[in-house]
């Protein structure tokens, strides 16, 4: 039986291993090292797995209706720019969303460090880490439904179908393969593009991302799985190639750290190169509005 309780724990990294001094492989290690100290003083005091899946996902939950009062708000120290709403709604979803993730690390680690594991807690925390991602994005949807924002609306459905089929297609194919973990949108990706949106008040910045990109990761991992019950070789790039496409690097690896730099650097420095990514302007809805009018 796999000791892994969930998705997130289980997305693993297939092919080169990390390389011992990068950023993502300090970073890691200094994290592994805490969680786990902090998983030993959890199982102390009597906690257990389940009950911290179950607060990860009551936690989201709330940071869901953060979001559906102010994903689209910038923050308040953004006045003067081009967002006319700002608010601290935002910055609330991800303190919401940091404690989450604390239980997410941590349901796994008690699991592991206190013999806890069960078949029964691995489908849980994998179910309710589903749910935490729709809370989210359909958080997201509400807010600019409101607003009637068309193209915030399709790129918050957009992430919660990817977030849910980069999950579900790596379940699947392990029942027939030994590890579907390729692609670099794993759920861990996903929740820091999206944490330092909040952080920030740039959650339109990362829906662009999230609705768009980690499809690229579904793609992929379909055609992993039948390259290996073909048994044919899948096709990697080399040389130059192989450096130039980062996001094909393992976790851990210079490739990796440079392919996250470039997603949080678009998080973060977009909206002030392209104010439409604050999330007032609606490119989709202008489209369909013209076309209707035809």
């Amino acid at each position: 039986m796999r000791e892994a309780r969930s998705d997130s724990a289980r997305d693993g990294e297939v092919g080169a291993p990390p390389i011992s001094g990068s950023l993502g492989a300090v970073i890691g290690a200094t994290v592994g090292k805490w969680r786990d100290a902090i998983a030993r003083f959890l199982i102390r005091i009597g906690a257990t797995p389940n009950v911290l899946t179950v607060a990860g996902c009551l936690l989201t939950a709330g940071a869901g209706v953060c979001l559906v009062m102010g994903a689209g708000h910038a923050a308040p120290w953004s006045s003067g720019r081009p967002p006319t709403i700002t608010s601290w709604w935002p910055q609330a979803a991800a303190l919401l969303l940091i404690l989450a993730f604390a239980m997410d690390l941590l349901d796994g680690a008690v699991a592991r460090v206190g013999g806890l594991s069960s078949r029964f807690g691995a489908v849980l925390d994998s179910s309710l880490d589903r749910f935490s991602d729709l809370f989210i994005f359909l958080g997201c949807a509400v807010n600019f439904a409101f607003h009637a924002n068309m193209t915030y609306v399709v790129l918050s459905a957009a992430a919660a179908a990817n977030a849910v089929l980069v999950s579900y297609v790596k379940a699947r194919a392990e029942n027939f393969v030994d590890d579907c973990g390729v692609g670099y949108w794993q759920r861990g990706e996903r929740c820091g593009a999206l944490l330092v949106g909040c952080c920030l008040g740039q959650v339109p910045a990362a829906l662009w991302l999230l609705g768009t990109l980690p499809l690229l990761t579904v793609l992929r991992r379909i055609r992993h799985v039948r390259a290996t019950l073909t048994d044919a070789r899948p096709w990697e790039p080399s040389g130059l190639l192989r450096s130039i496409m980062a996001w094909r690097h393992p976790r851990g690896s210079l490739g990796y750290d440079l392919c996250a730099g470039l997603c949080l650097a678009f998080v973060i420095f977009g909206p002030h190169l392209w104010p439409g990514l604050y999330g007032q302007a609606d490119p989709l809805g202008k489209i369909l509005r013209q076309v209707m009018a035809i």
